[in-house]
């Protein structure tokens, strides 16, 4: 019995391997790659070394799925895990993702303003951090993903766009012309980076995604902004907002973004519910409080008056 344990143990580790090589074929981000493999040994966790995949098995799971997760997380694991269906020959047994209703709110403890921004990047500077500070005028001024910081390159900065290349899919970026004298200054002059990418560690290698969110983070304290606030992806929500704001050409935003469906552009240009509530008290179509108190005060004199007969 424990043999055959051990078997299929090994067994299912070599699928997700091979999962593993097949999304790389599939032109997958390596992000993406770590996180359906990180979702697949998780169901076989759940499912038992000893189990073969089948219907009831995979429902349970999505049961185990709802309780345990945030729906969002739980509707990209099954994500994950229709594709390794689809990999391994079975795509009858893939199951559907549990449905969201488009969020019509931005949460207010979650939605950066531009002046926690501009405070974010004026502590940044005076406290010396001149790389950091940089790094969140490129994400903000153009709307970029963190992934692509490491296209902002001398060459690409030296003409004035960045052409990013993203999964296959090629954009350019423009810059604003302060923003990227600024970066050439730092890169060839404070940092003497003669070329490839600017954001770099004191070792040489491009900056991630997790030495970026820390020194945001330690950037939010030192500057008095919520943590809840601070990470990478809010600063494209601002940026989003801002430039939708200014247009209102949802078609362009997503061009500038990135995506292919509006319906996603349509989620970074939410404003909160304190700001719809302002715009409905706004539009004048209930008589107002002092109409209604003078209305309720001669209802109130005429009932007297009538009582008097």
């Amino acid at each position: 019995m424990t043999e055959n344990r051990g078997n299929m143990e090994h067994e299912n580790a070599y699928k997700v391997y091979k999962f593993a090589d097949y999304l790389f074929e599939q032109e997958k981000a390596e992000a993406t790659v770590k996180k359906y493999t990180t979702d697949i040994l998780t169901f076989y966790k759940f499912l038992g070394a000893e189990r073969e995949i089948d219907k009831t098995g995979l429902l349970r799971y999505k049961d185990w799925l709802r309780e345990n997760y945030a729906v969002n997380s739980a509707n990209s694991m099954i994500v994950a895990l229709n594709c390794y269906l689809d990999f391994c020959g079975i795509p009858e047994l893939k199951i559907k993702g549990f449905r969201v209703q488009r969020q019509m709110f931005l949460q207010q403890n979650k939605k950066m303003e531009l002046w926690e921004y501009n405070q974010m990047v004026k502590t940044a500077k005076s406290s010396g951090k001149i790389q950091l500070s940089l790094i969140l005028q490129s994400i903000c001024a153009t709307g970029i993903r963190i992934s692509e910081l490491r296209f902002f390159t001398v060459e690409n900065l030296k003409k004035g766009r960045i052409l990013i290349d993203n999964k296959g899919k090629i954009r350019t970026v423009l810059l604003p012309e302060q923003l990227k004298k600024r970066l050439l200054y730092f890169a060839v002059v404070t940092s003497n980076i003669k070329s490839g990418p600017v954001f770099i560690t004191r070792s040489g290698k491009i900056k991630d995604r997790s030495n970026i969110w820390r020194e945001m983070k330690e950037l939010a304290e030192e500057a008095n902004v919520s943590h809840q606030k601070v990470f990478p992806h809010n600063l494209r929500h601002l940026f989003a907002r801002t430039f939708y704001k200014a247009t209102k050409n949802l078609a362009a935003l997503a061009d500038l973004l990135g995506h292919s469906s509006l319906e996603v552009t349509r989620i970074y240009t939410t404003d909160s519910a304190s700001e719809f509530q302002n715009i409905i008290d706004s539009l004048g179509l209930t008589e107002s409080l002092t109409e209604a108190i003078y209305t309720s005060y001669q209802l109130c004199c005429l009932t007297q008056y009538i009582n008097c007969f």
